[in-house]
């Protein structure tokens, strides 16, 4: 899937040296886009030389900081902004907001300023956090469950309410939970199912829907050249939503161990996260565990994509057992499992 109006176009990528917006840089430039990122001081310099290397325009800022976004965006076509703070228990809620708000509409007003031509903003399907009903499509209700969801939840807002509005023209993604090759937060899992010290939380019956990171790259691109996809919503997983209890067994089948024989209650590992995320906070230290770690097992994830195939033409490459084996192999070639 190759890029046509982004090609020789100046794009702007905000999160460029997180997960995802690495991936979707990489896939940029090499399609012939002319890519500028807009990146942290305190971001890994080897990160940052990889993309210098590709031929990536370095920018350093940040998106809370209203003038240096206000210069970063000056003569680029595009924006696509994947920026955010995900989950984590030493930051307090404010900083939640001054990022995945504030410093959301900072980007979207220096983007109504500079007139530019498409923006592509990253939510999540956290906005919707449980699924009573599943599977869930674009007009499912909002019900966040966290500070993560909820800034994440009302930075949508503000982009829905800029693009319908006309001031701008774009798209919201909601992916839904991210994994692939490089992925560091599905390392514990696979690391610890394949070292069998990673037991089922709960009865193992919540669905959980993953999207392989480059589906997702697919799915940013198709949402910025396709005309259909202005002032539309999107929804990005994968081939199907699969149990827990199918998770656990296919990368224990994949990592040729056999799982843990018997479940942990949830409910005890969800007081001991809340009392562990209570005593870490304080401190400005991570907690190990966190009670919100621990929904991962107890809320049901499970997504219609129906409009992204329909519109956009979007189609996962891939089954679901082929994206564990996939991302199985490249751990274990890059020696992650050890």
């Amino acid at each position: 899937m190759k890029l046509d109006r982004l090609v020789g176009k100046r794009v702007l990528v905000t999160g460029a040296t997180g997960f995802v917006g690495g991936h979707l840089t990489r896939r940029l430039v090499s399609d012939g886009a002319q890519v500028r990122i807009f990146v942290r001081k305190s971001s890994d310099p080897k990160v940052i030389d990889a993309h210098k290397s590709i031929g990536a325009e370095i920018v350093y800022g940040d998106i809370t900081d209203r003038a240096a976004v206000f210069e970063v965006v000056k003569d680029v076509d595009s924006i696509f902004h994947i920026a955010a703070l995900f989950r984590s228990a030493k930051h307090g809620d404010r900083t939640y907001y001054d990022i995945n708000v504030e410093g959301t509409r900072n980007i979207l007003d220096a983007a109504e300023q500079a007139y530019v031509k498409r923006v592509v903003h990253c939510s999540t399907v956290g906005v919707h956090s449980h699924i009573p009903h599943p599977p869930a499509a674009e007009d499912e209700d909002y019900r966040p469950g966290d500070i993560y969801q909820l800034t994440k939840c009302e930075g949508e807002k503000l982009a829905r309410g800029r693009f319908l509005s006309g001031r701008l023209d774009g798209t919201i993604v909601r992916p839904a939970m991210i994994w692939g090759q490089g992925d560091t937060r599905t390392l514990k899992l696979f690391k610890g199912l394949a070292r069998r010290r990673f037991p089922i939380v709960g009865n193992g019956r919540t669905l959980v829907h993953w999207i392989d990171v480059d589906d997702l790259v697919d799915g940013f691109v198709l949402a910025a050249e396709n005309d259909a996809a202005k002032r539309q919503t999107y929804i990005f997983a994968g081939e199907r939503p699969v149990s827990i209890s199918e998770l656990v067994l296919t990368i224990c089948r994949v990592a040729g161990v056999k799982p843990w024989p018997f479940k942990v209650p949830a409910l005890p590992i969800q007081l001991l996260g809340s009392l562990t995320e209570i005593m870490c906070k304080p401190l400005g230290i991570e907690p190990v565990l966190h009670r919100r770690r621990v929904d991962f097992f107890t809320k049901t994830r499970s997504f219609d994509t129906s409009k992204a195939k329909r519109e956009l033409g979007f189609h996962p490459q891939l089954t679901f057992e082929a994206e564990v084996e996939k991302i199985f192999s490249w751990y274990r070639t890059h020696g992650w499992l050890d």
